[in-house]
């Protein structure tokens, strides 16, 4: 995999690799949140990697198909720092209103850009807008994909307002929350360092999707 670079690097610093380090949280017994961040890579994600590696907190990234692509060593590097990837398709278009060849043939090509890039299978997606129906479903069973969604949403791409967006997430924060943000928007970014430091004072374990589930999403299946 083209991953297997990035773990040896790891391993050679003298470190475990990052998708370990939050194996053993259990989130029925712990105060779990996963937050989420869609529509990269872009220019702020590496930013904002560096900041989850420095608080030492897990994300998950839904990546959109046509700029990982664009920018597949920052789609490796998520991988690699061991947050959790999921497909937002390719071209980030609305998938409710389209034939179900239309639909397919979009989150495949998502599939596929991250496969390329990152060597992973990604076994969740989620719906650009949130847009989907019984058919997006039955395609994402076919593709053996989970669909994610979200607890509550910043808006961010409307605030754009740093302050606003910290104040936002923090009103959102619930045990076994999934927040929607977008590594996209510098001023997320930009309020992540103080976010983290405020969930993790009220107790918050910081976890992937996937470990919020206990690792057991399933295909066709809408989460939360």
């Amino acid at each position: 995999m083209l991953i297997h670079g990035f773990l040896v690097a790891s391993l050679a610093l003298g470190g475990a690799p990052a998708a370990t380090t939050q194996a053993k949280i259990d989130c029925t017994k712990v105060k779990c949140l996963a937050l989420t961040f869609d529509d990269g890579p872009g220019t702020s994600t590496a930013k904002l990697l560096k900041i989850l590696k420095k608080d030492r907190a897990k994300a998950t990234f839904f990546l959109t198909g046509k700029y990982v692509d664009q920018r597949p060593r920052l789609a490796r590097r998520t991988l690699a720092e061991g947050h959790a990837i999921g497909n937002h398709t390719y071209s980030h278009f609305s998938l409710t209103p389209r034939l179900d060849d239309e639909i397919l043939d979009d989150i495949q090509a998502g599939q596929q850009a991250i496969k390329r890039a990152t060597g992973l299978t990604a076994t969740m997606f989620r719906p650009p807008f949130g847009h989907t129906d019984e058919r997006v479903l039955r395609v994402a069973d076919q593709l053996d994909l989970a669909e994610v969604k979200w607890t509550g949403t910043t808006l961010d791409w409307s605030l754009k307002d740093k302050k606003k967006i910290a104040a936002k997430v923090l009103s959102l924060a619930k045990r076994d929350g999934v927040i929607l943000m977008h590594d996209t928007v510098p001023q997320t970014v930009q309020a992540m360092p103080g976010v983290i430091r405020e969930l993790k004072k009220q107790g918050y374990h910081l976890v992937t999707v996937p470990q919020l589930y206990g690792g057991k999403l399933k295909p066709g299946v809408s989460y939360p």
